[in-house]
């Protein structure tokens, strides 16, 4: 059961518009700088902030001593001003006399270290005594805040998982053991999950089941364990967050509420789709990847959020003005970066802006991270972007884009968490695997094509698409192979990666050949039959070694007859049905080298209305940029400088063009009829035609009757 849709309302005249502002921490500064912050808001167009994420030592210094005066002072100033307040549960974090007190709280690692306070949610998801405190917490704010007409919504802890995601103490060991009853009821069906024949691992009760600790040097954990060991901990998290939400929804039951995911295509640990359930409105922390692919992965993670939100919109709590402080190296956004990345977001659906923070610290860990008001102050350019950024946002929301909807594409790339951790194991042929990563590289192909594609989560249905695309989906059930055979029956394309479907839920390998699960159904689709993996080490040839002369037995890549090279990984497949057509074997010396020479690599088969294509290699971004232009599609495809979303109204009357361009260069956009709403860093000729420059892009309202 998915929890109804409600959305935020604002303090403007009719509740509505685009969210904009972000975390702010006004305890982090003298009340005299906060009436000089509003004015500030009000100056950039500010309509939101969060507050009291990390604020938990500020309102109850002491167990039981409880101070809301600073807390009642800055709502009443935010309300005041026209600004609405998401109010946080400030359990992110606890205070240090409460680990004092109770120090069985902390969680340990998988060496049975204590993870000690003094960052972030130094905290055991699975300990009693922390959610009592926690709880206690939620329904005193909730009491004393639920009616109050500035706090429109609830932000439920934060990013829940950034330091507990796995969790190996006393408490979670109890924990995981109920889990494991839960989910499996005898210890025989537990045995048969975790094929605890091999290394003699039989767990004779549930009071036998281990948590997966260091084992001693490089010992290798059983991986159907290690998967039950990342739901479990996904789920601990999950009824942390929902205990949070129900005790404030007991008493203020009349706002939304939500907590922000962290997706990005290297911070995606959750099953975010089964939190998207959970939630009144979806929201995401996105931080850019700095380089050629950041707005692609921009793009491809927002993809994923309007996903999860099943295509309702969504909201940002967090992004970066600037440069952050977190990775080795920290770029700061060029000029215009800053707009164009919140108009991106918007683009994929959107409809809440903000950043962390609104004040840069002065202290702390994040003092370098960026911020709408930096360390320079108001007279600087990140802050005049701010308001510009501030200005665009309301031009929008005048022009009515609140509530407007993502229009879908032909093709889903389908994402699942599961397949995520399932590539974390160690037991695999290789541990270079990252489905995420894959999901990202087609993305990019499917633009580089001149093409979109959506990211939708595996388990909801995607049945109304024309393709659908499985990049390193390494678990599948026999019931989603099912769904696929059904889809390619009823007239759809199904497009199949290498490492695709090689182990169930319970990490067994499907037999008879590869990709071996649903009992043959998946090779009947595909038309193919795999023997063995081949795995190569990506390195190009060394040594005085050329393509034509690799100058050594074992080359680190392969080649196929299109011209595409495989880095590592090349399924051996051995049998195709008579009706599958070949569209590129291996080829060349480094094929003969690895005895693949003449393989089938990339297979269409046709099958009911439909077909299967089998890419038998991971295949660099270019490569797959070419042989997505070979298939199928319901247009030739588009200019791959610009990136086109639409956001349509739910009863079609309005729809909002989105133009964005892609390259480090200026691009041409030809006139487009409707009206500009927003045109940034963008020159419009007489003749309606545009060039884009650098972070350039252009927003389009169209009428009902021209869209």
């Amino acid at each position: 059961m998915r929890r109804p849709f409600r959305w935020p309302r604002l303090l403007t005249p009719d509740g509505g518009g685009i969210a904009y502002g972000g975390d702010y921490n006004p305890d982090q500064w003298p009340e005299e700088v906060w009436d000089e912050d509003i004015e500030l808001m009000r100056r950039a167009h500010v309509t939101t902030v969060a507050l009291a994420i990390f604020s938990w030592a500020r309102i109850e210094p002491a167990e039981g001593v409880w101070d809301f005066g600073w807390l009642d002072r800055i709502i009443g100033k935010l309300g005041d001003a026209g600004i609405a307040v998401d109010l946080s549960t400030a359990t992110a974090t606890a205070p240090l006399w409460l680990y004092e007190a109770h120090p069985e709280v902390l969680p340990r690692d998988r060496y049975g270290h204590v993870i000690n306070p003094g960052s972030r949610q130094s905290w055991s998801p699975a300990s009693p005594v922390f959610k009592d405190y926690a709880l206690a917490m939620c329904r005193r704010l909730a009491e004393r805040y639920g009616d109050h007409p500035a706090v429109t919504a609830w932000h439920v802890g934060n990013e829940y998982g950034w330091n507990n995601r796995h969790d190996y103490s006393d408490d979670a060991q109890a924990a995981f053991r109920t889990w494991c009853r839960a989910r499996y009821g005898t210890v025989e069906a537990l045995n048969d999950a975790w094929g605890t024949s091999f290394w003699s691992q039989h767990v004779a009760s549930f009071d036998e089941v281990l948590l997966p600790r260091h084992m001693g040097g490089d010992s290798m954990v059983n991986p159907a364990q290690q998967l039950d060991f990342e739901r479990f901990g996904n789920d601990m998290l999950l009824d942390f967050y929902r205990a949070e939400r129900d005790a404030i929804e007991a008493i203020c039951p009349g706002k939304p509420l939500t907590t922000n995911f962290m997706v990005s295509t290297d911070q995606c640990s959750m099953d975010y789709a089964r939190w998207s359930d959970e939630v009144d409105f979806v929201s995401n922390d996105h931080y850019f990847h700095e380089g050629a692919t950041h707005l692609d992965e921009l793009a491809c993670s927002d993809a994923l959020m309007d996903g999860f939100s099943q295509g309702r919109p969504w909201y940002v709590m967090e992004h970066s003005p600037s440069a952050v402080q977190w990775k080795s190296l920290n770029v700061r956004k060029r000029a215009g970066e800053l707009v164009r990345d919140s108009l991106a977001h918007v683009a994929f659906g959107a409809d809440g802006v903000n950043f962390f923070q609104w004040r840069q610290s002065r202290s702390g860990a994040e003092a370098f991270h960026s911020a709408m008001v930096p360390h320079a102050g108001a007279d600087s350019r990140v802050f005049r972007e701010v308001c510009e950024l501030g200005q665009l946002l309301t031009a929008l929301s005048d022009a009515g884009i609140q509530g407007t909807e993502l229009e879908r594409a032909d093709t889903a790339i389908l994402f699942s968490a599961e397949s995520e951790w399932a590539t974390w194991s160690e037991t695999l042929p290789t541990t270079k695997l990252a489905h995420f990563h894959d999901v990202r590289d087609w993305y990019r192909a499917f633009l580089d094509a001149g093409r979109r594609a959506d990211v939708v989560p595996l388990r909801d249905d995607w049945s109304g698409y024309r393709t659908v695309v499985l990049p390193t989906v390494l678990v599948l059930d026999d019931a989603d192979v099912r769904r696929l055979v059904r889809f390619a029956e009823s007239g759809g394309t199904v497009v199949v990666g290498y490492a695709t479907g090689l182990v169930d839920g319970c990490f067994r390998v499907g037999l008879g050949g590869y990709p071996g699960v649903g009992e043959g159904q998946l090779r009947d689709l595909l038309g193919v039959r795999s023997e063995e993996c081949n795995i190569v080490s990506g390195e190009e040839p060394a040594d005085g070694g050329t393509l034509d002369d690799p100058g050594t037995d074992d080359p680190g890549v392969v080649r196929l007859s299109d011209g595409s090279t495989s880095r590592l990984w090349q399924q051996v497949v051995t049998s195709l049905a008579p009706d599958a057509q070949v569209l590129a074997r291996y080829e060349g010396p480094e094929a003969a080298s690895w005895e693949l020479d003449g393989t089938p690599a990339v297979i269409v088969h046709p099958y009911g209305d439909g077909r299967g294509v089998y890419v038998g290699c991971d295949l660099d971004v270019d490569d797959l940029a070419r042989l997505i232009r070979r298939l199928p599609a319901a247009d030739a495809g588009g200019d791959a400088s610009l990136i086109h979303t639409r956001r349509v109204a739910p009863d079609g009357t309005v729809a909002f063009d989105f133009y964005l361009n892609r390259t480090a260069g200026p691009v041409a956009l030809p006139a487009v009829g409707g009206e500009r709403i927003v045109t940034h860093r963008c020159d419009v000729a007489p003749d309606g035609t545009a060039t884009l420059r650098r972070n350039g892009l252009v927003v389009v309202r169209t009428a009902a009757s021209a869209a």
